[in-house]
């Protein structure tokens, strides 16, 4: 897969999941505006069956009032029915009876006087078993309010104290509240003005109904996550494989090369052997015999790099721990390696500073990685290589450092610089050979010694690995 269509791929991805989100929101909202409207339904339905109830109990309120005998209690209507039954009243009928059909009669009393009535604590069971029965069991503020007052006259099932003939000249914020209260119902309707009116406030209405969608709510957060995750994985393996499989194109390209020379320089010299005006000079025949034997030994330790790293990745090696001179490979390493950077007019130096040098560590590896660190700096320098090679004790250690003035690294190569295959680029210059295995092999053995290596870097003015190596295994162990 081409880098564009990648990028293509995750612009669609990108895409998707907004979508997703913004359809998420979209129906979270859309249902909270639904619960909200089956909320205010279900108040309502709670209202009227309250109404009803009050308006019920309030016929069985007009004998009560009809003992007091006070007219002030009744209607205009009501009076006259009343007269009218003290005064005259049916034939043939008990007085239970006729106090039955008083009590019948709800036009008989005064709307205010049906209010001003009411049982409190009946109205507040009331209400609150209608709100119960519809599942609506959360917190609630509610009063009774009179048109004729102009205020509450009880507020959660306790009466309100006035200044008779007014209102209450401050409001409380809570009255206030259900002054404004979109849940309010008027109690005994009067055709010809209003009387009063139940309303009910709930202030924990939002959570109250945010908690009938917090389930899917956080199911939908949970599961947008984990496809997000998915997708930021998914593509962080896209592009690693590709980087991989460019580094393994490389790895391929660069071995056939390395190969190409010394198969080309046998053949070359298999043809020679069998040549007859080589074939009867001994001379001759050992010279080109020496030459197959040495390209065929090259070829050799290039497929053991290869079957090495192999080993060292699948935990396949033991190291051989004995007591070693860090200065001594260090010196021996600079000596195989001053040939071909002197070659190049170039120098090594070393400035050996570690008072304590010697630790506990194989010494093949650690004289391998000192080795690949040299030939690291050598191939990626200049015309005129200058390499330093300096050490220092530090705590529990010995820290190597090998300095060059070579080309550098831009950051992003500086992390991948230890991966296996990986090489970096030297612009228009292909004649860095090798298979990308050097620095990931010294990774992997500082790793099994416990220790630690990194380097620091910058374009156009070298590099400095710096290898820092436990004095015994057991002191990181």
């Amino acid at each position: 897969m081409t880098r564009k269509a990648i990028w293509i791929v995750i612009g669609l991805m990108i895409t998707a999941m907004i979508g997703l989100v913004v359809l998420q929101m979209v129906w979270i909202r859309w249902q909270f505006q639904l619960d909200n409207q089956k909320f205010n339904d279900k108040v309502f339905e709670a209202l009227g069956e309250v109404k009803s109830k009050l308006e019920s109990d309030a016929e069985n309120v007009t004998l009560e009032i009809f003992k007091k005998k006070n007219s002030n209690f009744f209607s205009k209507d009501g009076g006259e029915v009343i007269s009218k039954y003290l005064t005259k009243p049916s034939e043939g009928w008990s007085a239970g009876l006729r106090n039955y059909e008083l009590s019948s009669m709800p036009y008989i009393l005064k709307p205010e006087t049906k209010l001003e009535n009411l049982d409190l604590e009946v109205v507040d069971n009331y209400l609150k078993q209608s709100l119960d029965n519809r599942g609506l069991i959360l917190n609630y503020d509610y009063g009774i309010y009179s048109e004729e007052a102009g205020d509450f006259t009880s507020v959660n099932g306790n009466y309100v104290a006035m200044v008779v003939g007014s209102a209450s000249d401050i409001e409380s914020d809570q009255n206030q509240i259900l002054s404004n209260t979109l849940y309010s119902i008027e109690l005994f309707d009067d055709l010809k003005s209003k009387v009063g009116s139940l309303k009910i406030n709930f202030p924990a209405k939002r959570s109250f109904i945010f908690s009938s969608l917090l389930l899917p709510l956080l199911s939908s957060l949970l599961f947008t996550a984990i496809i997000g995750f998915c997708f930021v994985y998914t593509m962080y393996v896209v592009f690693r494989q590709k980087q991989v499989s460019e580094m393994k194109t490389d790895f391929i390209n660069n071995m056939t090369h390395e190969f190409k020379t010394p198969i080309a320089t046998i053949s070359l010299a298999s043809d020679s052997i069998t040549s007859p005006s080589i074939i009867s000079n001994e001379e001759k025949i050992k010279r080109f015999a020496g030459i197959i034997k040495q390209e065929n030994r090259r070829m050799l330790n290039q497929v053991e790099k290869v079957l090495q790293m192999a080993r060292i990745d699948k935990k396949e090696f033991e190291l051989n721990l004995t007591e070693i001179s860090i200065h001594h490979i260090i010196q021996v390493a600079v000596e195989n390696a001053k040939l071909k950077v002197e070659l190049k007019n170039g120098s090594i130096e070393t400035n050996l500073g570690a008072k304590i040098d010697v630790i506990i560590a194989d010494q093949n590896h650690i004289a391998n990685m000192i080795n690949n660190l040299l030939d690291n700096a050598e191939k990626y320098s200049p015309e005129e290589p200058q390499i330093i090679v300096t050490t220092r004790n530090v705590k529990s250690g010995i820290e190597i450092s090998v300095e060059d003035n070579g080309i550098g690294m831009s950051k992003d190569s500086q992390k991948h610089v230890f991966d296996k295959f990986y090489r970096v680029h030297t612009g228009n210059r292909h004649d860095v050979k090798g298979f990308g295995l050097g620095l990931s092999y010294v990774k992997a053995l500082t790793d099994a010694h416990h220790g630690d290596v990194f380097v620091k870097s910058e374009l156009g003015k070298g590099s400095e690995f710096i290898l820092r190596l436990p004095f015994t295994q057991s002191d990181q162990q």
